[in-house]
């Protein structure tokens, strides 16, 4: 099919397009090497999961076992991350997925990545802006300094007991999305300075954890280590090992950012694959420790809670070690909020270089050299949600977006390695097509483990985002125009 005809839903994007930006606009700036990427990922993986949904899927579905799961999603997210090294180096333009998929699987495809990505980004940002404004509350009430419930809550906010309790706006939650939008439009450099910083703070704070809370570790706590099942799927025994597996894989989201902030590598070939490697393999150690930690503090039944680190470094009689805690828990969620608005911007900045998206959205700041207009359409958006709505943590939803990206890259690469066996490769993806292969069952098998309601939200946002592909992008499309 040619690229000019006028129904591209199949068509292709030649590589080469997509090396720039065809919008008359500045080019990004060029200063991420391999440890800024490698700390984008950390920025974006450690948070949200290790901090809230690990005690979840250990109460809930796996009991200690959750390592096990832990590394099934670690090994579904390094399959998946070596092809994305490839593509990374063979396209190395903002967009991610969505950018690989246009150029391996044609543009309808593109979109669905692109409209998942939608939902892992920028849903998952406001969630988690939620989520670090009560842990700002739950710090300042450590002091004596309580924030009035009006200026916390949503108006549609529920008590511990399901009872309403509307307050008048998520003030802190909104306050954060502006910031770290701001960090953002004020360049890469400075927000990978920021994330930077923010990095070696929680990871000091884990290590903490892992070093202090290993002294009081109950070695009883650890039996049995895969609960029998109680006769229902994804409740314990194996089937719980997988469901957990795709529960937790909330705490991997934000780990394709790296490869979203490819156009802004010094060396992207190279530095990519680092990042993303590097960045998987430090978090995967630092979660299986953590994990062994807690569910060695405390029996797993009780882990059911919002913050089940807190829970279990009260078990130390270290006041100072849980004041930690929330430090880091809020530092990672900063960070996680970054690297989050970070990867939206550039994949919708990639969208609406091709028209799929307004045009006006592509528009790169002549001083800061940032996509600063898609930045502020997501502060809007994200601010909007996290201060008004009561977001509960849409972790399966999330998962869903994101392992959807992950199963089309690894068949990008396998389409790829025979519509376009030429093209330079400055990173081969090892052992193809059994990775690839290997990435799609693997990331196949987490989707299906997910509830059933999770599929079916899923499928909803899919209609939603077809119904404006085919009555604006279809219409608008670069692609369809030649």
């Amino acid at each position: 099919m040619s690229a000019t005809t006028a129904n591209p839903l199949f068509a292709r994007k030649p590589i080469e397009a997509l090396h720039t930006a065809g919008t008359g606009q500045p080019e990004f700036n060029r200063t991420l090497g391999p440890l800024s990427l490698t700390a984008l990922g950390i920025g974006a993986i450690i948070g949200a999961g290790i901090f809230s949904l690990t005690g979840i899927a250990a109460a809930d579905n796996a009991g200690p076992a959750l390592v096990i799961s832990f590394i099934i999603a670690a090994v579904g997210c390094g399959l998946a991350g070596l092809c994305y090294s490839e593509l990374a180096g063979m396209i190395p333009a903002a967009g991610s997925a969505y950018s690989y998929a246009y150029a391996s699987l044609g543009e309808l495809v593109a979109w669905i990545i692109g409209w998942a990505l939608i939902l892992e980004y920028a849903v998952g940002a406001a969630t988690v802006s939620v989520s670090w404004s009560a842990y700002v509350v739950s710090f300042l009430d450590s002091f004596g300094l309580a924030l009035p419930h009006a200026l916390t809550a949503s108006p549609f906010d529920l008590d511990a007991a399901g009872h309403p309790a509307p307050g008048i706006v998520n003030l802190p939650a909104m306050i954060i999305i502006v910031l770290v939008s701001l960090v953002l439009i004020r360049g890469i450099s400075e927000s990978a300075k920021v994330n930077g910083a923010i990095v070696a703070l929680k990871l000091a704070v884990v290590a903490a954890v892992i070093g202090f809370g290993a002294f009081y570790v109950k070695p009883e706590n650890w039996h049995p280590f895969m609960p029998p099942n109680t006769g229902h799927f994804g409740h314990f025994g194996i089937s719980g090992v997988l469901q957990g597996a795709s529960t937790v894989f909330f705490a991997y989201i934000g780990f394709d950012a790296v490869s979203t902030a490819a156009q802004e590598a010094k060396n992207p070939g190279r530095d990519v694959p680092i990042g993303l490697l590097g960045s998987l393999a430090i978090c995967t150690v630092l979660y299986v420790l953590v994990c062994l930690v807690i569910t060695g503090l405390v029996s797993y039944t009780t882990l059911h809670v919002a913050a089940p680190v807190a829970l279990a470094i009260g078990q130390t009689n270290m006041p100072w070690l849980k004041v930690a805690v929330n430090v880091g828990a809020i530092a990672g969620l900063t960070s996680v909020m970054l690297v989050m608005l970070l990867g939206q911007s550039r994949v919708f900045y990639a969208m609406a270089r091709d028209g799929l998206v307004p045009r006006i959205f592509a528009t790169v700041h002549p001083h800061f050299r940032t996509p600063w207009l898609s930045n502020i359409l997501f502060m809007v958006f994200a601010g909007v949600a996290g201060g008004f709505l009561p977001i509960s943590l849409v972790g399966h939803l999330t998962s869903f977006g994101t392992l959807l990206a992950f199963v089309i890259v690894c068949i990008g690469v396998l389409v790829l390695r025979r519509t376009d066996p030429g093209h330079r490769r400055v990173f081969v993806t090892p052992f193809s097509p059994w990775v690839p292969a290997a990435g799609i069952i693997v990331c196949s098998t987490l989707i299906y483990t997910l509830p059933w309601e999770t599929l079916e939200l899923a499928v909803v946002w899919l209609v939603i985002g077809l119904g404006i592909y085919f009555t604006y992008s279809r219409n608008h499309s670069r692609l369809a125009k030649g």
